[in-house]
């Protein structure tokens, strides 16, 4: 199986922008076990202006767009460093690219990353995307990396997309703010009602919520592709959800 897993700054980092060591560690051994198990792994990785922000002890994440391009140049070597290291570990290869919305709108360039990813993972690598901070400005963002995760695994005919959350899945209502939230199993068609429950933003060093998080899932299930909402805390469940078992929010594909 082919499978995009996007992760979270919130994944990745603590509040203050530092590498939270323990939880990347976890992943990227989980990660590993799954490759050797014999699917195809491709990664879209947050992150880069948050670690920037620890790396360069910075109070909070910058307002203005140079800061947050500053930002992004330290702390993407720092992230593809940190990868490469705990992925290196497990005798696993990972390849860096750097999208901007540009790259995924121009024909031309959306073979070429998809001719890239496709050869990265005859070669046995581990493909890490991220959108390239260092250089957008506003007007020509992808704007979060759900998005970024959806159009990557449309392009290259996934099968299945996962979203790693702060969250166990999509629930009725807000859970961090209502004690009576259910969380929704399955979703077979992503209505007006559906989109209703997307409620706020991410930590404050995220860009993402769950707003993007249901346009991601339009966009992918359109496509044919599922996608699952799953608790990156939680990082074991994904031996689990590879197994069939209910875990998360699951979006089906229109086959």
């Amino acid at each position: 199986m082919r499978i995009v897993i996007k992760i979270g700054t919130s994944n990745i980092t603590y509040k203050t922008g530092n590498l939270n060591i323990r939880h990347v560690e976890n992943m990227c051994r989980v990660f590993s076990d799954i490759k050797n198990s014999g699917h195809e792994l491709i990664i879209v990785s947050s992150g880069a202006i948050g670690m920037g922000v620890g790396k360069l002890s910075l109070k909070k994440r910058p307002d203005d767009i140079a800061g947050k391009q500053a930002a992004a140049s330290v702390g993407q070597c720092e992230l593809m460093y940190t990868y490469d290291k705990l992925f290196g570990e497990y005798n696993h290869t990972v390849g860096q690219i750097l999208l901007t919305a540009d790259d995924v709108k121009d024909e031309k360039r959306v073979n070429n990353f998809k001719n890239t990813i496709e050869r990265l993972l005859e070669f046995g690598a581990i493909p890490i995307i991220n959108e390239n901070d260092t250089i957008a400005v506003d007007e020509i963002t992808i704007g979060d990396n759900d998005t970024l995760s959806a159009i990557v695994a449309s392009h290259i005919d996934a099968d299945l997309l996962i979203l790693m959350s702060d969250i166990d899945g999509l629930y009725t209502k807000n859970p961090k703010k209502y004690a009576d939230a259910k969380k929704i199993d399955l979703i077979e068609e992503i209505t007006d009602e559906v989109m209703a429950l997307a409620d706020g933003k991410g930590t404050e060093l995220s860009t993402g919520g769950m707003a993007t998080k249901l346009k991601a899932a339009k966009i992918v299930t359109e496509a044919g592709c599922d996608m699952v909402i799953i608790n990156g805390e939680k990082i074991y469940e994904l031996y689990d959800l590879l197994e069939g078992k209910n875990i998360g929010t699951r979006f089906t594909g229109k086959k």
